[in-house]
């Protein structure tokens, strides 16, 4: 695994940059704004499980893979685990693997991704069965304020169809009044990126009003993207957590990575790139020392890889960098 890697989009000038440039970004360094403070009020180390995008539902072995995650979790024994979107669909056939997910070691919460209402489900469904009341939240956990956020909301001006990618007023009020009454720290989770990589229509909005709380949030992190990624805009910093368990690549790419039988039952693993074992993080705060450590994982892809396949994706995604089968460690002191 990779420790520190710190490759991704920086808007301005820095001593960050300057060591990224030449290379040696690898480092553990303290980064340049004052969180430290808020860092302080931690009533203790903080341990949190993450997983995104699991997709059991075009998975053949999400239930594998969600009990290799639960092996995980009952040897780092978390305050938190959190399924960061794009879990399941809440049909009854999937209710034991949110059982699964809630009996997991400390607290549960889920995020609202675009794909667990396909099939002509509603996010209401979804929030009964993870029993929420609403797609977006408050909580405290052992002094830090964990804020989850909706990417899923309608109402972007420039919408261009497909699936809602955006935050509505709303919930933008709600998000700065929450930011404003916290004393921090902060860490805010979504599934949609708010930077980077196919981020939501209005990102730039939500980046300048990070920014005005920069000095409260440890960490922004989302889903989504497929992809392993670390953006710093504005004194805030941006990860882009890994699939759980593929990279997408469309109908255009279809191929066969399994045995014919599983395609033939589970036809959607056909446009992706499979991941051989399942990705997920452990997050670690430290309030002493003040160090955010975030341990990652590295597989293998099941068959082709997207290059393999001929995919030319993104161009602040690039395969076999960003878009590789692995969550890389991250650490810096906050």
């Amino acid at each position: 695994m990779i420790q520190g890697d710190l490759r991704g989009k920086y808007p301005y000038n820095s001593r960050r940059h300057f060591l990224h440039q030449l290379g040696i970004a690898g480092l553990t360094l303290s980064l340049p704004w004052t969180a430290w403070g808020a860092g302080k009020r931690l009533d203790e180390e903080i341990r949190i499980g993450l997983i995104t995008d699991l997709h059991h539902d075009i998975m053949h072995d999400g239930l594998d893979r969600m009990k290799a995650f639960e092996s995980a979790m009952h040897r780092f024994l978390p305050h938190a685990v959190i399924q960061m979107g794009d879990f399941a669909v809440p049909k009854p056939e999937n209710q034991p693997l949110v059982d699964l997910f809630h009996q997991l070691p400390g607290r549960s919460f889920h995020i609202l991704g675009n794909h667990d209402t396909d099939g002509g489900y509603s996010p209401a469904q979804c929030l009964r069965q993870w029993n929420l009341s609403s797609s977006y939240y408050r909580e405290e956990v052992a002094g830090l304020t964990l804020l989850v956020l909706d990417g899923n909301e309608s109402g972007s001006p420039t919408f261009k169809g497909g699936y809602p990618s955006f935050m509505g007023e709303v919930q933008v009020d709600w998000l700065r009044a929450q930011l404003e009454d916290s004393e921090g720290p902060v860490l805010i989770m979504s599934h949609q990126p708010l930077a980077g990589t196919i981020a939501i229509d209005n990102a730039l909005e939500i980046q300048q009003l990070l920014t005005n709380y920069n000095q409260k949030i440890v960490a922004a992190i989302c889903g989504h993207s497929h992809t392993d990624q670390l953006i710093r805009v504005g004194g805030v910093t941006y990860i882009h957590l890994n699939s759980a368990s593929y990279y997408w690549v469309g109908g255009a790419f279809r191929h066969q990575s399994y045995p014919e039988a599983i395609h033939k039952s589970h036809p959607w693993i056909s446009s992706t790139c499979p991941y051989q074992e399942v990705l997920f993080a452990e997050l670690t705060l430290d309030p002493k020392k003040g160090k955010f450590n975030l341990m990652g994982r590295r597989t293998a892809w099941v068959g082709p890889s997207p290059a393999e396949v001929g995919l030319r994706p993104f161009p602040d995604a690039l395969v076999g960098e960003q878009i590789h089968p692995v969550i890389r460690n991250r650490s810096f002191y906050y």
